[in-house]
């Protein structure tokens, strides 16, 4: 997920000083020229800075990393609807701009040396680098950001329309120099985002249908190119030797391996018997029931497998059960409440998770924009706007929810769903739950995977108890996104990832506009025009206060609304691999980093030397 910053530097407009009789006329403040952005004031690194600071710059290059990947793949176009893209693709491209993951909110100079912006904030310049090459040896060029931006406009996923709604055109000013031309002054972080458009070929994509699955290796400019595949079961990217970007400070320090490696299971389990056998080398593990159980094996015991918890400064954003709001079934709020007062974390987190997640109670949970107390100061004048269309309870009543003793007995959460459901409609019949036309309560729970049969399991059991009746469809990866992008299921689970800047993303999450677009990220289907209203105000807010103020009001319209019922997050990552690599002294602050590691060799000769003999 992309973390977002706030444009504070770079879009202060100048005021114009006071003029006498016949004085002649002022000319409009230049440009800011700038190295990066930052939305949270000035970045943290110089316009001299040689790498990021927590890269080893000096970490050697060689070996080879294997990984894995769940599913199946059959497109190197990640940026379409159709099909399944292939992992590790974005190792193929550049990008504008490359973000700094020790920090909340800066992009630094990458296929763009300098970054242009106006004093009328309507628009950012990009002025590309001269070095700046494809694999084939031919340059990038203005016309190359150009064809990628309406290509993706026109043919890619829905996202991209809504994220780059406000760019009104982009022009090629001359082989080196590109200009993104906006329709508002508000929209601060836009010139961000632009900054992280990957820039594809335009000479090789003539001929060739980009709305179309590609399978065959693209052309890309990035540190690594397709060596070999096989559809649906393995992809080999070797480093690019000559790699145009190599020594930039954006780069130094990493993409240390020359081969990574992405093999492809059907199933979590077997990945991980995969990895137990050094046939995978590197894992994040995301089960709470296998970090504690499943890493007591003798190469654990041996050393030759590590294991780390490290802990990040991410916001953790929302995942939980979705209610499809297009149904009927979930239309009504008091249903959505009923459905979720059921679900017993308390009973999850010790009996499946070992006690390691902490509940989500907040779409920006893990960050400052997280709704808290009862609203005050400008958010609650924020809320006050729409005072007649809001619950009277997002006014008088901090959002909580329920806590149950662990027990698994949750009868007082059961007996006030019942009473929401009988207002709502519904009463029990012969054990189950129908309405005055005679309609059952049914549903199904759409799931990708195994992994979460065992969470939805014990809460189709509660749901059970309501006569409600809900059965699980678990479908493999590649069918779960055609039926997420036609938002052809009940229920399902979801994440709503954030960063530390929430902005235009949010509109694809929220907006009416986006319920009805297939593709979009509008999974819930809401159709609110006082949720509109407030995700405008975050677009376009012009001050932290400001976005802080918006986002909290609309995580508590969003949480009143119980449009999903939220279940956990972990506030750090997880990771096991075999014994043969040399990391940085610390992490990045967000993000996981691998892409700083290194095959360290004299560790790697004894590890084989231990598995040869072992």
């Amino acid at each position: 997920m992309r973390r977002r910053t706030f444009l504070a530097a770079g879009f202060a407009a100048g005021a114009l000083p006071s003029m006498p009789a016949f004085a002649q006329v002022a000319q409009p403040p230049a440009p800011r020229r700038m190295h990066a952005l930052s939305l949270l004031g000035e970045p943290a690194l110089p316009a001299d800075f040689t790498h990021f600071p927590w890269v080893n710059p000096n970490a050697p290059k060689g070996g080879e990393i294997t990984l894995y990947a769940l599913g199946s793949f059959d497109s190197f176009n990640p940026f379409i609807l159709r099909g399944t893209p292939a992992t590790g693709s974005g190792l193929l491209y550049d990008t504008l701009l490359k973000e700094s993951s020790d920090e909340a909110s800066a992009e630094y100079g990458h296929l763009a040396e300098m970054v242009e912006l106006p004093a009328d904030k309507r628009g950012v310049t990009f002025e590309l680098r001269e070095s700046a090459r494809w694999h084939d040896g031919r340059p990038i060029t203005a016309d190359d950001v150009v064809w990628t931006f309406n290509t993706l406009r026109e043919h890619g996923r829905p996202f991209y329309r809504a994220y780059w709604a406000d760019v009104a055109e982009v022009v090629a000013e001359s082989p080196r120099r590109v200009t993104f031309r906006f329709s508002t002054d508000q929209n601060r972080e836009l010139a961000l985002i632009l900054g992280q458009l990957a820039v594809l070929p335009k000479h090789w994509w003539a001929g060739r249908d980009f709305a179309r699955p590609l399978l065959e290796a693209p052309l890309g400019s990035g540190p690594y190119k397709v060596e070999r595949f096989e559809a649906g079961r393995s992809i080999v990217y070797r480093r690019v030797d000559d790699y145009w970007a190599r020594d930039l400070p954006t780069m130094k320090g990493t993409n240390n391996f020359d081969v990574m490696r992405y093999e492809y299971f059907r199933d979590a389990t077997v990945s991980l018997e995969a990895f137990k056998a050094g046939q995978i080398e590197f894992r994040t593990e995301n089960v709470a029931r296998d970090w504690a159980t499943a890493y007591d094996f003798p190469a654990v015991r041996r050393g030759w497998v590590k294991r780390d918890e490290i802990r990040h400064e991410l916001p953790t954003g929302l995942q939980g059960f979705v209610m499809n709001e297009r149904r009927p079934l979930f239309r009504d709020r008091r249903v959505r409440e009923a459905l979720g007062l059921v679900f017993d974390f308390e009973w999850m987190n010790a009996n499946l998770f070992y006690n390691s997640y902490a509940r989500t109670s907040s779409y920006f949970s893990n960050s400052d924009f997280a709704s808290r107390g009862l609203p005050e100061g400008r958010e609650k004048e924020i809320l006050e706007r729409f005072k007649d269309r809001l619950p009277p309870e997002v006014f008088t009543r901090e959002f909580k929810l329920p806590v149950t003793d662990g027990s698994g007995n949750n009868r007082e959460q059961a007996r006030r769903a019942l009473e929401l459901l009988r207002e709502a409609g519904w009463t029990v019949r012969d054990r189950r739950l129908t309405n005055a036309q005679g309609q059952r309560f049914e549903f199904e729970i759409l799931l990708n995977g195994p992994t979460f049969e065992r969470v939805a399991l014990p809460y189709i059991q509660a749901l059970q108890r309501l006569g409600i009746e809900a059965r699980v469809r678990t479908v493999d990866p590649p069918q779960y996104q055609v039926r997420m992008d036609s938002f052809d299921y009940d229920m399902t689970v979801d994440v709503f990832g954030q960063s530390s800047s929430p902005g235009n993303e949010q509109r694809d999450y929220w907006s009416s506009a986006k319920a009805d677009e297939p593709g979009s990220r509008n999974t819930i289907g809401i159709k609110d025009p006082v949720v509109d209203e407030i995700v405008e105000m975050i677009v376009n807010a012009q001050t932290i206060e400001e976005l802080t103020a918006s986002c909290r009001a609309l995580d508590r319209v969003l949480l009143w609304g119980f449009h999903t019922i939220p279940q956990w997050h972990s506030r750090t990552f997880r990771l096991v691999w075999w014994d043969k690599f040399g990391r940085p002294e610390r992490n990045p602050k967000r993000a996981l980093g691998l892409d700083s590691w290194w095959v360290d060799p004299a560790k790697e000769r004894a590890l084989a030397a231990a598995r040869s003999a072992g």
